[in-house]
């Protein structure tokens, strides 16, 4: 059995069947750190376009920053290009649930590698944006001059997560992303193992993350995450009809506002 198989085989973790049609690229998102804070509906709302629908975890909704080392991106039946396909990235993700499907909706996304950021803009549409960004065992340091963006963290990784808690499972199992562009929206379904989760340790961790009126403080991260890495299908994106979501996502909102 190949390993694309291996992966495809694995979906009792999925919360909905997976895609129809054939997967477009295969990656690997390896020595991955997430950093997660609760953040105001109110301020967030403020980020994310109002189409989308924001999810929330028991009445609290979240911001979180990945920072990771994509490899061996590609499409379906082309080899990887490791000039090309291996980058470090992070990215400052919040949550959506669009018709019932639960995923992520970038807030900044950034890559270390100038000509992958510009062909990952053209294939994907996503804003990524360059950044200096290195990893060595045990640390991340990114500086994004532009933007004024930073962060430097030292940390030791431990025991895995046996039991995971139901907000590990809601922070990290997201099986979509949410893109908007020039005004219309999209989907992009995607499928990996479970990740497999351990304890971590910021031995050292300064972020400077100032998205609007929130700013993402290390001091004050509510919980953290490693993993050693997923590999990751995707397929081409949908397009989402405001005609059949609109009224669900003007409806949650307004729920929401009522009930802050």
């Amino acid at each position: 059995m190949s390993a694309i198989q291996q992966i495809l085989n694995q979906t009792q973790h999925r919360p909905w069947p997976l895609p129809s049609g054939k997967w477009q690229y295969y990656q690997e998102w390896n020595n991955a750190l997430f950093f997660h804070w609760e953040v105001p509906f109110e301020k967030l709302r403020k980020l994310v376009p109002e189409f989308l629908t924001l999810d929330n975890f028991e009445g609290k909704y979240y911001i979180s920053l990945v920072a990771f080392s994509m490899q061996q991106i590609r499409p379906r039946n082309l080899p990887a290009v490791k000039f090309l396909s291996d980058f470090h990235e992070i990215n400052v993700r919040t949550y959506i649930d669009m018709d019932n499907k639960k995923g992520v909706y970038f807030l900044n996304i950034e890559a270390e590698k100038a000509l992958s950021v510009w062909v990952a803009r053209k294939l994907s549409g996503l804003p990524y944006e360059k950044a200096s960004i290195r990893f060595d065992p045990g640390r991340y340091h990114s500086v994004n001059n532009t933007k004024g963006f930073r962060l430097d963290t030292r940390f030791s990784i431990s025991e895995t997560i046996g039991d995971k808690t139901a907000l590990d499972l809601w922070l990290t199992e997201r099986y979509c992303l949410y893109l908007d562009r020039r005004g219309d929206f999209f989907r992009f379904d995607i499928h990996h193992p479970e990740w497999k989760l351990k304890h971590v340790k910021l031995e050292q961790a300064e972020t400077n993350y100032q998205l609007g009126d929130i700013n993402l403080r290390a001091d004050d991260t509510l919980l953290a995450h490693y993993s050693k890495g997923v590999s990751v299908l995707s397929w081409k994106k949908t397009t989402l009809s405001r005609s059949e979501t609109q009224e669900f996502s003007d409806a949650f909102l307004s729920d929401n506002i009522q009930n802050q």
